[in-house]
């Protein structure tokens, strides 16, 4: 992937397309989907809406039983058990996977957690790039037989337009000099991106290639969120998704999507052909997002508005992408 790719290709989806808009007349029939997260939220409309389309999706989930739950009515779906955060599981889940001897013809790393406070896993990283990045990092190298296997396949990496809040915080990766979570989360998908980048340079020679997505603001997934604390009314109202009387602002031209609308581009990357030829570029709405170098902050009166969502250069870099996969292998080796 080059910048001069990271441009709109002309799609005839928007911000207010669903994933069964961008799925319409495209069979999957035969193909095979892993995603984590695929149980709730984002995830579990790109699950609901791929198997409506004839996929076999495998969720990935840290609790089964929960999300069996979930999932009950979806068509050819199966669960298997994984943790993000530890190392163990996360082979374990693939190697069941490789002894099925399936091909992987789809794998959307979805799943993740922003935390309101620093959290450390056991090995003492910080925990939403431990699960978001390291763990998807370890999870799509040992798939990678069966993402071979299947003669083309797609990854996709779920990032957001928080990405240009923080590139890789190269010096202090794990906070250990004073947590900020805007930053963390900001990390994290930044890592989305550029592991997207390395990914599809590394694999494209393979037939794999790689994507990364902002989805849009989920208003129902902030609702939810709300309900297990890490929001609160008033950063709900501050953030414009709900409006005074607590009813939620769906306005999918600012970003504020229904679940059916916020999935349409992690189901766009995973399955359009639209996207045939291109790899390592970062989406949104159903698109390959602009390029734009303006920083991230208030916009100076006067100058053209900054698009929170659009693609920033830190995250495409392909050094920076090429440093991080190094740099995650090293920590994975630890």
């Amino acid at each position: 992937m080059t910048k001069e790719q990271q441009h709109p290709i002309g799609t005839p989806f928007g911000p207010a397309s669903t994933a069964d808009d961008v799925l319409s007349g495209i069979d999957l029939s035969g193909t095979n989907v892993v995603i984590t997260g695929g149980a709730g939220g984002l995830g579990l409309e790109a699950t609901r809406a791929l198997s409506k389309a004839g996929a076999s999706i495998t969720v990935a989930a840290r609790d089964p039983e929960r999300a069996g739950a979930k999932l009950a009515g979806i068509d050819r779906v199966e669960i298997g058990r994984l943790d993000l955060l530890d190392p163990a599981s996360i082979d374990a889940f693939a190697g069941r996977y490789l002894e099925s001897g399936r091909a992987l013809h789809i794998l959307i790393n979805s799943a993740g957690n922003a935390y309101g406070k620093l959290m450390l896993d056991g090995r003492g990283y910080e925990a939403s790039f431990a699960a978001f990045h390291l763990g998807h990092f370890q999870l799509t190298l040992a798939l990678h037989p069966a993402l071979r296997a299947a003669g083309g396949a797609r990854i996709v990496n779920v990032s957001s337009g928080a990405h240009r809040t923080s590139d890789i915080r190269w010096d202090d990766l794990h906070f250990a000099q004073g947590y900020n979570g805007n930053l963390a989360y900001g990390q994290t998908k930044t890592a989305g991106v550029l592991f997207a980048v390395e990914l599809d340079r590394r694999w494209a020679g393979e037939g794999i290639r790689a994507f990364s997505v902002h989805p849009g603001i989920s208003v129902a997934s902030s609702l939810a969120h709300m309900e297990d604390g890490t929001f609160s009314m008033d950063q709900l109202r501050a953030m414009a998704l709900i409006d005074d009387s607590g009813r939620p602002i769906i306005d999918p031209e600012n970003e504020k999507k229904t679940p059916e609308q916020a999935a349409a581009t992690i189901v766009f990357g995973a399955t359009s052909p639209l996207l045939d030829g291109i790899g390592g570029v970062y989406l949104k709405n159903s698109d390959v997002a602009p390029l734009d170098p303006t920083p991230w902050g208030p916009t100076p009166v006067g100058e053209k508005p900054v698009v929170l969502s659009d693609a920033a250069p830190h995250a495409l870099d392909p050094k920076s992408a090429r440093r991080l996969w190094e740099l995650s292998e090293e920590l994975l080796e630890r």
